[in-house]
């Protein structure tokens, strides 16, 4: 099968990175969220049929909003498989704890001038990156998951206590 087929199937990039277990078409995919800076939690099944799930991708979409500004952007489907993969290769079934989702340009600006961490061209500002822990993981293990899945960046911040992934390019780093 070539990629462009696999990904108008919604096989997606990690079949091969859980453990050679793709995700089928018809398989429903759940993904359990909790915002700390909200209070929000969601449980909702985005992918079902063969197809992405509108009400479930916009709860999705409310719950990673902004949380400074409250702006509500697209996210990236694929950046939830890639959470959903990740809590299969953890064997996990624990919520995934938001620490940020999307970002607006404001918000990054502010962001990046108080910190250099933050990245002045985001993915976060795309909805295609999150900064998150799972409950019972801890850090280096994550790190480590969602490396393994290589699906696009990884950036570890034990100090901070997230980790961070994308579906941008594959590439990693760590604050120092």
């Amino acid at each position: 099968m070539h990629r462009r087929q696999a990904l108008k199937t919604g096989l997606g990039l990690f079949g091969a990175a859980i453990g050679g277990r793709a995700f089928a078409a018809a398989e429903a995919r759940t993904i359990a969220f909790h915002n700390l800076h909200t209070g929000e939690s969601l449980a909702a099944t985005y992918w079902e049929a063969g197809r992405y799930l509108p009400d479930a991708l916009d709860a999705l979409n409310h719950l990673m909003r902004d949380h400074r500004t409250g702006e509500v952007h697209r996210i990236e489907p694929g950046l939830f498989d890639l959470m959903s993969a990740l809590r299969i290769r953890l064997e996990s079934s624990a919520a995934v704890q938001v620490i940020s989702g999307y970002r607006s340009p404001a918000t990054n600006a502010t962001l990046h001038a108080n910190s250099q961490g933050v990245a002045t061209r985001s993915l976060h500002m795309e909805g295609r990156a999150t900064d998150l822990r799972i409950t019972g993981v801890d850090l280096p293990r994550l790190r480590d998951a969602a490396w393994s899945l290589q699906g696009g960046g990884v950036g570890f911040y034990p100090r901070s206590q997230f980790v961070h992934v994308d579906v941008g390019r594959v590439r990693r780093w760590a604050d120092a």
